[in-house]
């Protein structure tokens, strides 16, 4: 089954919902950056997220990019979403030791830590991108996302993500919510939205029983009912290509690119983002040399 999002709005106009099914994305960017179980649930998380608010920007050729740095020891992750709601992402370290709140429960606030920030960066298409940072409040990803909303963009938002490991470290079943009051919206509203987000419980759950994202935003919206708007694949893509490899290489300066070139070998460059490997013949270096 692909993986795919669905954007709606309460029936009373006063609720903005997004939803999302990202297991095979997941999937993906686990096996790309060889992650253990822990990082596996955090960079989970974060992909899910991004594929979500780069969905809801909207802005042709714009970008979402989510970046996380904590004391704990997976370190710091970045993920970029397109406005489509596609996502590649980075680990810096993904072989992390497990940590459990219980057996059976991963410890994503103890893998991402809780003193760091979380920085989210819109490149809507203008002269400067916008740049929102807050500290971390507990290290889950969706805490730190709602927090996020309500304090950078003044958005009482309620976040729910969630990626659930196998027994063989593969991902069972990955994806979350985003819910967002908009002006207007009553105390009647924001009581049965709470309870309702009670009543759903966490979202790995309801995955494993079977649920959609709109059966999850049903469930958790409940009473005030879903009208749904869009609907949309998604998945684990790279924009990587030589152009860029090439630009980037040359940003190393003569000087290293010399030392390359005079080794004689083959130089591989591998995209940090997928598992591409790009490589340069000590001629193609030589060449470069002559563009600087």
């Amino acid at each position: 089954m692909s993986d795919y999002l669905v954007r709606g709005m309460s029936m009373d106009g006063m609720v903005k919902v997004v939803a999302i099914r990202s297991t095979e994305l997941v999937r993906r960017g686990a096996q790309i950056q060889g992650t253990t179980p822990n990082a596996t649930a955090a960079f989970g998380r974060l992909l899910t997220a991004a594929s979500m608010m780069g969905n809801m920007q909207k802005v042709e050729n714009g970008s979402m990019t989510l970046q996380i740095k904590g004391d704990g020891p997976i370190g710091s992750m970045v993920c970029v979403s397109d406005p489509t709601g596609n996502v590649r992402g980075y680990v810096y370290e993904p072989k992390v030791p497990l940590v459990e709140k219980h057996p059976g429960k991963l410890d994503v606030g103890t893998t991402v830590g809780t003193s760091g920030t979380l920085t989210v960066i819109r490149d809507l298409q203008m002269k400067e991108p916008y740049v929102g940072s807050i500290p971390l409040v507990s290290g889950e990803i969706g805490d730190d996302i709602t927090a996020y909303f309500v304090q950078s963009e003044q958005i009482p938002t309620a976040c729910a993500l969630g990626v659930l490991v196998d027994r063989d470290q593969s991902v069972k079943v990955a994806g979350g919510y985003l819910i967002q009051l908009l002006p207007g919206a009553t105390e009647e509203t924001i009581t049965k939205l709470e309870e309702g987000i009670r009543r759903s419980g966490a979202v790995t759950a309801m995955l494993e029983q079977g649920m959609t994202p709109e059966d999850i935003l049903g469930q958790v919206v409940g009473d005030l009912g879903v009208v749904f708007l869009e609907t949309t694949e998604v998945g684990y893509k790279c924009y990587c290509d030589r152009d860029r490899v090439t630009a980037a290489l040359i940003s190393l300066g003569r000087e290293e690119l010399t030392q390359i070139a005079d080794e004689g070998k083959t130089f591989p460059v591998e995209c940090q983002f997928c598992d591409h490997v790009y490589e340069f013949t000590p001629e193609q270096i030589r060449q470069l040399l002559e563009k600087i």
